[in-house]
């Protein structure tokens, strides 16, 4: 069985007639699903068109959802709560509906590949860690479509530019592990004083940890939650280091840090 999510970064350049290195904000105002890429279609013309389709066909035939208005009020909702865990109570509190039905309507949106949970990772150790799942889109594009974004200037100056961006990261790794042939098996880290590893990837019994920041600039902050994560899982940590939203890879001592860019590259 295979799993066919929306183009990788890698497989979009096979469309692009340039080799200059793409815009990110509009990388992700654009997002990946391939027939916008195919037919040289707008984005947002396109991503409303199957939207609608989405909602008023697809979702008469997969479920009964009989207020429409306020579901596709929920999905817009659900864009504004990118890369944030989930809180069905507040969620179904702002659209109207009660936790039952906002948990009905999380559970077909993942049905039908329009939002990815991804789940926390945790040991039995007894140590308070976060266990709600993180909320993101498996498509960007359609994210940014959703919160209203137009241009690739409103999605660099919107407040959820570094969740856009973290949602960009988090399904390229999904896509690349899926077109490998492994699971879709990935979690996130964080523990109840806030440290926290923005997507960790299992390889064996062990995990490789990945930092994702939006910046241009390297901050040293960007290592906090590795450094952390080191310390307390020194035996589960194979390797580790920063996605950052930089044009440069650089050589740290302890922890490499690549360009988004660098991802154009994967087979």
């Amino acid at each position: 069985m295979l799993r066919l999510l929306p183009l990788t970064l890698a497989e979009v350049q096979r469309f692009q007639s340039t080799k200059e290195p793409p815009d990110l904000a509009q990388c992700l105002l654009t997002g990946f699903y391939p027939r916008i890429h195919d037919k040289g279609l707008n984005p947002s013309q396109a991503l409303a068109d199957y939207f609608a389709t989405y909602v008023e066909r697809d979702l008469r035939q997969i479920a009964a959802v009989h207020d429409l208005q306020r579901f596709e009020r929920f999905v817009r909702l659900c864009a504004g709560r990118t890369g944030q865990l989930l809180n069905l109570n507040s969620l179904g509190n702002d659209a109207g509906v009660s936790h039952v039905t906002a948990r009905a309507w999380i559970d077909l949106l993942q049905t039908s590949y329009i939002v990815h949970l991804l789940p926390p990772w945790f040991t039995n150790t007894g140590k308070r860690l976060v266990k709600a799942p993180k909320l993101y889109f498996y498509d960007v594009g359609l994210a940014c479509w959703l919160l209203g974004l137009r241009t690739p200037e409103q999605v660099a100056r919107d407040p959820l530019w570094g969740s856009l961006f973290e949602n960009f990261i988090i399904m390229e790794a999904m896509k690349d592990r899926l077109n490998a042939g492994e699971s879709a098996q990935m979690y996130f880290y964080r523990n109840a004083e806030g440290n926290e590893v923005d997507l960790l990837l299992p390889v064996g019994t062990k995990m490789h940890a990945i930092e994702i920041k939006a910046g241009a600039t390297v901050n040293p902050d960007y290592f906090k939650g590795l450094k952390t994560f080191a310390a307390h899982h020194p035996l589960t940590l194979t390797s580790g280091g920063v996605i950052f939203g930089g044009a440069q890879s650089q050589n740290r001592s302890d922890w490499p840090v690549h360009s988004w860019l660098a991802l154009r590259n994967k087979p």
